[in-house]
Parts: structure tokens; sequence; C-alpha cells
């Protein structure tokens, strides 16, 4: 019984409150309808952390970065890769869920939310990334802005040299404390989860399952689809690797980060793979691989844009062209701040909802099984690194692919 309660299983206590909510919502629907405070304070918690955790895992993952002649050589090729398989992530899978819907037979429109989407167009857009005041920035939850002074004022301190270690020591254990703080609120996880299924069930029926079922085929055909266009096929054409032999390495790496849903967890595993069986240098592969886990992540890509759909047709809102755009810009940064613990994206994802005026209550319903979608996202995030890590290889002329055995 103890190991249930550890913190390693807390994905079962969320299962497990997210089965009582059901229960709750079907058998106790005016105690459920009640009892939503709980699920509204779990998710004041979650927003509570948004700005925390981007301002720190944005610093720490920039100034993480040792070898800056290595940074010089193949550091803007490599930048510029991850956001092109990014951006190529991300409108695939809005393809994919523009083709499937999975929210809009859930219709909550007129329930909940009717405020519409915030006016976000590009002056309102570039003006958010340039805050006047900082302080008020992330008082007003602007993750974008904070993202950006977080990136100048990471390089800064990179800049200093020896005078910016106390900066860099300081936020690295400030950063520890905010991800300690998140990990105690994400243990109240099967409680939120367990009052947000009620309320949902006893609000809206149980006809929510079937949009919940789609929204998660959605996601996991989003990812395999990213898999094999934006992954396999690049690499595969242009490093001559042999389609066998990649897949046979991918899915190696695919046992870690489906068993632990974290990308820095399997980095060992990812270099080990990547240099020994995939035949990557071991000097590229120990840059491109530990900063991939920081800001190439195509699983967030299909993440994000399948949220913002979901959440847009549940309330019957539309997205358009230029939305979408500055959505696909904004995730872009947004996932640069990835944290990776369990649950992680459940910040975010209220974050890029928040943003863009969509009401992120619906975090609530998806955090009940996030653990089966955080497994496909991780594991697209992981065999991004890697066929980026031969493209990148093959680019500086330090790539052979190995023959078939």
């Amino acid at each position: 019984m103890s190991g249930f309660f550890s913190r390693k299983n807390l994905f079962l206590r969320v299962a497990a409150g997210f089965i009582l909510g059901i229960l709750m919502g079907l058998l106790l629907p005016e105690f459920s309808i009640q009892t939503k405070v709980v699920g509204t304070i779990y998710l004041n918690l979650i927003k509570l952390m948004i700005i925390p955790v981007v301002f720190c895992a944005v610093f720490c993952g920039i100034t993480s970065i040792k070898d800056t002649s290595m940074l010089r050589r193949i550091g803007i090729r490599t930048i510029v890769l991850y956001v092109l398989m990014f951006v190529s992530s991300s409108f695939i899978a809005l393809a994919i869920a523009y083709m499937i819907r999975p929210g809009r037979n859930l219709n909550l429109a007129n329930v909940q939310y009717t405020a519409g989407l915030a006016d976000f167009s590009v002056s309102s857009f570039l003006l958010q990334i340039v805050p006047t005041n900082i302080v008020s920035a992330m008082a007003s939850g602007s993750t974008i802005g904070v993202i950006l002074f977080t990136i100048v004022f990471a390089i800064a301190v990179l800049a200093l040299g020896e005078k910016g270690k106390p900066v860099t020591e300081f936020m690295n254990s400030l950063s520890q404390a905010f991800f300690k703080m998140l990990g105690y609120f994400m243990e109240l996880s099967p409680l939120g989860v367990m009052s947000l299924m009620a309320f949902s069930v006893a609000t809206y029926g149980a006809g929510i399952f079937s949009s919940l079922a789609k929204y998660i085929l959605c996601c996991y055909i989003s990812c395999i689809v990213v898999f094999f266009l934006v992954m396999v096929l690049p690499a595969c054409l242009y490093t001559k690797i042999s389609p066998k032999k990649l897949l046979k390495g991918c899915g190696k790496i695919s046992l870690v980060t489906l068993s632990t849903t974290s990308s820095a967890a399997t980095l060992p595993t990812t270099i080990d793979v990547s240099v020994k069986d995939l035949g990557a240098p071991q000097n590229i592969s120990g840059f491109t691989l530990p900063l991939g886990c920081t800001i190439n992540m195509c699983g967030g890509a299909c993440s994000f844009a399948c949220l913002a759909l979901f959440a847009a047709d549940a309330y019957g809102l539309q997205l358009s062209f230029s939305t979408i755009l500055l959505m696909v810009g904004a995730a872009t940064l947004i996932n640069m701040a990835a944290p990776g613990i369990p649950g992680g994206g459940i910040v975010l994802g209220a974050s890029f909802l928040s943003l863009f005026g969509l009401p992120f209550d619906i975090m609530g319903l998806i955090s009940g099984f996030y653990r089966l979608l955080d497994m496909a996202f991780t594991t697209i995030n992981v065999e991004g690194d890697v066929t980026a890590n031969l493209i990148i290889s093959k680019s500086v002329g330090m790539y052979e692919s190995p023959k078939e055995e």
C-alpha cells in the first residue's frame, strides 16, 4: 500500500481519482457540483506556478550550455532545425486535429465560458513580447514577455563569465525550490482531478467520454504521423541511414520514454543508442541531445495543436488563421520552458490556453489521463532529438550511416 502513495506512482493515484470522480458524478450529481471548489483550487495552484516555472526553466536551460565553441559552430543550425521540426509538427498535428475535431461534440459553450478569444493580433503579440515592466508582466501572467526577458537575462549572465556564476547558482537553487513546490501541488492532482471529473460528469453527462477518447486518439495519431514525416523520412533521406536500423534504435529508446515520461531521465539511453547503435559522433551528441531535452519538443507541438482546437471546439470558439500562426509561434517559445517533471505539460498547457483567452479549466479533465498522453509526447520529443542529431552531424560532415549488420 505504501508503494501506491510513493511519488513515482502519482499517476496511479490520479487514475484512481479520475475513476472515483466519474462514479461520484454519476451517483451523487448534486454533491459533485458543490465540490467543484476543490478542483478550482487545484487549477489555481497550477496557474500560480506558471510564471515561476517558465522563468527558471528557460534561464537554467540556456545557462546549462557550457561549451561556447561548440555553440558557435553548430548551435545556430541546431536551433534552426529544432524550430523547423516544431513548426512542421504543429501544422501536421493541426491538420489531423481539424480532420478529427475531438472537441466538437463536447459542447461546453453555453455552460461555462462565453467570453470568447482574447484580442490577440500581431501588434498585441509584439507588445506582449516586449513588456514595459517585467514585474507587472509576471503579475499579469504574460508568459511571452517573461520568456524574452529571461532569454536576454540568461545570455547576459553567461557573458559575465565567472562574475555571473553566483547568479547561475542562485537561479539553479531557485529552480529546484520552485519545482519542489510544483511537485507538492501535483501531489494534490488526485483530489483535483476527482473533483473536476465529478463536476464534469454531473454537469455534462456521460457523453463527455466519447470526446475525451477522440482527443486521446487525435493526439496519438498526430504523434505517429509526425514521427514518420518529420523525423524518420528526412533522417533516412539525408543521412542514408537504413529505416530498419533507425526504427530499431528508436524502439530501444521508446521503451524508456514510455515508462519514465521524462526526456531528462531518458538522456543517458538516448546518447548511448545514438552513438553505439546509430553511429552518431560522441562530441556532437553530447551537445545536441542535452540541448534537445530543453528546446526540441515535437511532442509538445502535437500537444498544443490538439489542445488548442479541442478547447476551442469544446466552447464553440473559432480560430482564425492569424491566431493559429500566432499560436504556433507562442507554442515554440513556451515549449522551451517545458519542465522535466511528471505533469509539467499540464502547467504549460494551462499557460498556453490562458495566453490566448481560451478557458484552461479543461486542463482539469485532461490531467486525469495526462500520463497516457505524456507517454506519446515524451517519446516523440526524444525521437526528434535523435533524428535531429543525425541530421546535424551529417550537415557538418561528421556522420556516416552505419552499415547493415
